[in-house]
C-alpha cells in the first residue's frame, strides 16, 4: 500500500498512507518554543488509516507531554523530559535550570520508497546550560501498512553516544526516591479520550482504568492499549513493542489519570554511560483501527519481521 511523504523543510515530516491518503504522521523537528517543556522534536499527531487520532499535545495536566517523543527525565542532574523536577524529600518543583533540549542537527538518510518510508535524524543533547552531552542517531521507519488489518507500524530507533569527558547517568524519578514513578525514554501520551482506555500485556489483562497499574513496572515483549473514541463511534489499539536484541526493561503505563506510556530505560535502577561509549535501542509502535485483543496483537506482531 503506497506511502507519500511531505517534508515541510525546517518544520516537520508528513508522512500519508492508505488509499485514503490520511496523514497518519506528523514528526515535528522545529522545537516548541517553551524551554521549560524541554524543546525537543515529537510526533503528533499520530492516526490511525482509519483517521482517528492517538496521540495528545500539550494537555493542560502536563503541557510537556507532546505526542511520541525520546526523553529522559533525570540524566546526571538534568531534566529532559520537560516540566517539574521530581527532587526527593521536596516532591516536584519548577527548576528551569535543569531542563534541557534536543536539537535536530538534520537527517543523514531520507528514503521514500513506494510502500515504506525510513530516515535517520542527527541530533544533539544540550543541558541547560548550553553544553552538548550526547549525539543521537535517530531512525524512524513507516511501514507495513495494511488496508484490511487496518493498521500501520512506525519503527523507532536510538544510539546515543556520550561527548562529555564524564560519566552519564541516567534515572528516574523512582531511582530518586519516588516509589514506582519510573517514566523516562521513549514516551507516548494519549489523547483525552484514551483515559480510563484497557492496557494487555502477554499473559496479562485487559485492565482497563486505575487497574492499569497492575503492569506498572513489569516487563514484556509487548503492551497494547485500547480505549474508544469520542465523537466516532469505534475503537483503537496501540501496540507498543521491544526489538528482540533490547536490554531488558520495564513499563512505565497508566490509563488513569492520564493515557501514557514509556519504554522506562531506568526504572528501578540507574545506568552510566562511559565518556564516548554509546548505547542503542529500537522500539515498535503498532498504531490500529478496531480492539485487538491479546491473540490478535501476539498473531499480528508474529507475522512482523524487524
Amino acid at each position: 500500500m503506497s506511502v507519500r511523504v511531505v517534508h515541510r523543510v525546517g518544520e516537520a515530516v508528513e508522512v500519508l498512507a492508505g488509499a485514503a491518503g490520511t496523514e497518519v504522521l506528523r514528526y515535528v523537528y522545529r522545537p516548541d518554543p517553551e524551554p521549560f517543556e524541554s524543546r525537543k522534536p515529537y510526533a503528533h499527531p499520530l492516526r490511525t488509516l482509519g483517521g482517528r487520532t492517538v496521540t495528545g499535545y500539550r494537555p493542560n495536566d502536563h503541557r510537556w507531554h507532546k505526542g511520541l517523543q525520546m526523553t529522559a527525565s533525570h540524566l546526571s542532574g538534568q531534566n529532559f523530559w520537560g516540566g517539574n523536577s521530581y527532587v526527593h524529600g521536596r516532591g516536584y518543583l519548577a527548576l528551569p535550570e535543569r531542563v534541557g533540549s534536543v536539537r535536530h542537527d538534520g537527517f543523514s538518510a531520507f528514503v521514500v520508497a513506494e510502500e515504506r518510508f525510513d530516515c535517520v535524524e542527527d541530533l544533539t543533547w544540550v543541558e541547560n546550560g548550553g553544553a552538548e552531552w550526547a549525539r543521537e542517531e535517530r531512525g524512524l521507519s513507516v511501514h507495513s501498512v495494511d488496508e484490511e488489518a487496518g493498521a500501520w507500524v512506525l519503527d523507532w530507533s536510538i544510539r546515543l553516544t556520550n561527548v562529555r569527558d564524564a560519566p552519564l547517568a541516567f534515572g528516574s524519578p523512582t531511582t530518586a526516591g519516588r516509589e514506582m514513578a519510573g517514566y523516562t525514554g521513549l514516551q507516548w501520551r494519549g489523547p483525552r479520550d484514551f483515559t480510563g482506555g484497557m492496557v494487555s500485556a502477554p499473559g496479562a489483562g485487559p485492565f482497563r482504568g486505575a487497574d492499569a497499574g497492575e503492569l506498572m513496572g513489569t516487563r514484556s515483549p509487548w503492551l497494547a492499549f485500547t480505549a474508544e473514541h469520542d465523537e466516532y463511534d469505534g475503537h483503537s489499539t496501540l501496540v507498543f513493542a521491544h526489538a528482540p536484541e533490547n536490554r531488558p526493561s520495564h513499563w512505565f503505563v497508566r490509563s488513569e489519570p492520564v493515557p501514557s506510556v514509556a519504554f522506562s530505560w531506568a526504572f528501578f535502577e540507574e545506568f552510566t554511560l562511559a565518556p564516548g561509549e554509546s548505547f542503542a535501542y529500537r522500539y515498535r509502535v503498532v498504531v490500529a483501527d478496531g480492539a485487538w485483543d491479546g491473540e490478535r496483537v501476539g498473531a499480528y506482531l508474529d507475522g512482523l519481521s524487524w
